[in-house]
């Protein structure tokens, strides 16, 4: 790969991740797998008649089978607030930290997305992102960038919902990185307003976990079978409020505003997480 200025880079790696969080035996992490790997196959099935089956059955194939990969990985989504149904363009933007950030939203509302050209090739979310419909960005080709936010607002001013995940790479959770102001482009030049999502992993208990986080080296396969041995795990979607458009003067505007809508759902979280941490190394 050759990397550039623009290369998306985080700081996160193995160290993030605490590895103290309850998990399940061997046997529920096994069958989550296997339920995961039947996901898998009914998806194939139902990408085939995806065409076939209008928006509303589209809306409703999708929804349930990004549901279902949460289900067999024993994951509960919780969501606050709604996501308007589709009809209107709009860019729903969110922090990224894990494979599971682009189920959760679509397992709400079901969208088009814009993703790394790599995602295309992985199992289960390559198949369904490409079913979506998804616009590709070749992140080693700078020069790309201009057709993809031209083909982006393009795709915006016909109506259709598109999710992106702005910080360009994934973080572990104790932190997100700052929202690159390029794709925001295209909700200007679209006309379209965008919408903030914030994303927040946590225990059956409440306490915050960076385990499901997809960082550093590791394979999607790593990930998702350190996510299957997790108990407990809920993932919040918290439903921000949209930004009109003409309220930002700029890309780097608007990116600013829609990370401050995410940071005032992470950042007193971040706060009060770090604060019982630190009570309990005392």
């Amino acid at each position: 790969m050759t990397k550039h200025a623009w290369w998306p880079s985080s700081p996160c790696g193995p160290g993030c991740i605490t590895g103290q969080e309850p998990t399940v035996g061997w046997l529920r992490a096994a069958l989550r797998m296997a339920a995961l790997v039947a996901v898998v196959l009914l998806s194939l099935l139902c990408v085939v008649f995806l065409p076939l089956a209008g928006r509303r059955g589209r809306n409703w194939l999708t929804r349930a089978i990004f549901r279902g990969v949460l289900l067999a990985m024993g994951v509960k989504l919780v969501a606050h607030g709604a996501i308007p149904g589709p009809g209107r363009g709009m860019l729903v933007v969110n922090n990224h930290m894990s494979w599971l950030d682009i189920v959760a939203v679509n397992a709400v509302r079901p969208m088009r997305a814009v993703a790394k050209k790599d995602i295309a090739s992985w199992p289960v979310l390559g198949w369904l992102v490409s079913a979506a419909r998804s616009v590709y960005v070749d992140r080693e080709n700078i020069r790309s960038l201009p057709g993809t936010v031209a083909a982006l607002a393009d795709t915006l001013r016909t109506g259709s919902m598109v999710n992106v995940t702005p910080e360009g790479t994934t973080w572990c959770g104790l932190t997100h990185g700052r929202f690159r102001p390029a794709l925001f482009q295209a909700a200007i030049d679209g006309g379209v307003p965008v919408l903030p999502v914030a994303l927040r992993f946590r225990t059956k208990n409440g306490g915050r976990t960076t385990a499901p986080a997809f960082i550093g080296d590791e394979t999607i396969i790593d990930s998702v079978r350190r996510t299957a041995r997790l108990r407990g795990l809920v993932l919040e979607v918290h439903v921000r409020n949209e930004i009109a458009p003409g309220r930002a003067a700029d890309r780097r505007a608007l990116a600013a505003l829609a990370e401050r809508a995410v940071d005032e759902v992470l950042v007193p979280a971040e706060k009060h997480w770090t604060s019982s941490a630190v009570e309990v190394a005392r």
